[in-house]
């Protein structure tokens, strides 16, 4: 019901014109409501007092109002690039309330971090050498530091989207010849080192592999404590990775289910000798976002309509290139803003861009669909219009937040203003 009355609501506000054809749309109250579930989950398993930092993957949504919003509802960041950072810094976030991770972090990336206190975990030894010699004079001082680590228990249904795979970049391979026993030394000769991380892979993960990840943190957070002879490893970094139902609008896995699942793999974890950080980033945003476009053009053509609209490879670049791993449900409205109706028509999904796969859809049954009508992109509100790509020099599109009541006018707020063709001259080096 709410994304329909935004539907009509953005037509009416001019959010989607013949000059602007393509927007994105964010359900702000369900992005409060998916924070909610979140504390609440986690509140049910965890002892009285337990340290619970839950962040944001900025990766997921790199809008500076979106950290802002997050960060009232009580969810921190977890960057993983200067510029993510400087995305978290902007929205205002406590350093204490920001972690940072990434396979390449350089020497100033480093600097900055202890400078201003954020939290980090390192990714590899070298990484670690590196904090060896940074932190050498001043000890003390350091932020929380922590070190990632691979379990190496296998991936999911997506490849590019397993990061405990024997061989994937991330961490430690804990299960390498000599690997488990070098990281119990690196903490017994580093006090400052407190903290554990491991994240095995978003979206395609079974939930029973994600949690044999934090079991194996846990068990290994175990192991340092007992060789230093002292509670060394203070904080476990569990990640996120939460997978979403892109095939319909229920959200599952809940957060719920997968916190009674952490605690009946790894009921320690909740006895509150340990802080906690969570990571999650899709399972946080993706159900309430949509990318709405106009349809331009339509034709048939070896028998096979097809839908020619504004919203393609720019906006769903992991569709349009990997439908398998990353299909989407793909809503129709007409003219008006209405919910399309008519038969069922088998036809394909087109985007703008130059070239033959660009295609959100292939053979979807959908009312037929005509030049001004509007197609929604449904599920899209993490990874998707946020980190768009760059072919054909296409401007990006304005995003707005929304609050939708059917007995209350809809009301919008700009979370990213749509880019003019002067910016977009200006981005691709016309100042120079």
């Amino acid at each position: 019901m709410r994304r329909d009355l935004a539907v009509r609501a953005a037509l009416e506000r001019r959010l989607i014109t013949p000059d602007h054809p393509v927007a994105a749309l964010l359900d702000l109250d369900g992005v409060r409501e998916a924070a909610t579930a979140l504390h609440s989950a986690f509140a049910e398993v965890t002892a009285p007092g337990q340290r619970v930092l839950h962040t944001f993957a900025v990766k997921a949504a790199s809008l500076v109002p979106v950290l802002r919003l997050l960060d009232g509802f009580g969810i921190g960041c977890e960057v993983a690039s200067p510029g993510e950072l400087a995305l978290a810094r902007a929205a205002g976030l406590a350093a204490d309330r920001i972690v940072l991770d990434s396979p390449a972090k350089t020497e100033a990336e480093l600097r900055e971090a202890l400078a201003l206190g954020i939290a980090l975990n390192a990714d590899s030894a070298q990484e670690l050498a590196r904090l060896d010699a940074l932190i050498a004079d001043e000890p003390t001082s350091a932020p929380p530091l922590g070190l990632r680590i691979n379990p190496q228990l296998g991936g999911g249904t997506i490849d590019a989207m397993s990061t405990a795979t024997p061989t994937a970049k991330f961490g430690v391979g804990l299960r390498d010849p000599g690997a488990r026993e070098w990281v119990v030394r690196a903490f017994i000769d580093r006090p400052w080192l407190t903290r554990l991380h491991c994240h095995v892979g978003s979206q395609g993960m079974a939930l029973e592999r994600m949690a044999a990840g934090v079991r194996a943190l846990y068990e290994l957070a175990e192991e340092i404590n007992a060789a230093a002879g002292t509670r060394r490893v203070d904080t476990l970094d569990i990640g996120g990775g939460l997978p979403v139902d892109f095939a319909s609008d229920e959200s599952a896995p809940a957060f719920a289910e997968y916190a009674r699942l952490l605690r009946a793999t790894v009921p320690g974890l909740f006895d509150g000798r340990y802080g906690l950080v969570t990571e999650f980033g899709r399972a946080l945003l993706a159900k309430s976002g949509l990318v709405l476009a106009r349809v331009e053009y339509t034709k048939t053509t070896g028998g096979r309509p097809i839908a020619i609209t504004h919203a393609g490879a720019q906006v769903a670049v992991r569709t349009v290139f990997a439908p398998a791993s990353w299909p989407l449900r793909v809503a129709a409205y007409d003219a008006t803003g209405a919910p399309k109706r008519g038969p069922a028509v088998r036809q394909d999904v087109a985007g703008p861009c130059c070239f033959a796969g660009d295609l959100v859809a292939r053979d979807r049954a959908l009312p037929a669909l005509e030049p001004g009508d509007l197609v929604a992109l449904l599920d899209t509100g993490a990874y998707y219009v946020t980190t768009p790509f760059g072919y054909n020099a296409l401007p990006r599109p304005g995003i707005y937040g929304y609050h939708a009541e059917e007995a209350t006018p809809t009301t919008f707020t700009t979370l990213r203003r749509p880019q003019t063709l002067s910016e977009l001259v200006q981005e691709y080096g016309g100042d120079c």
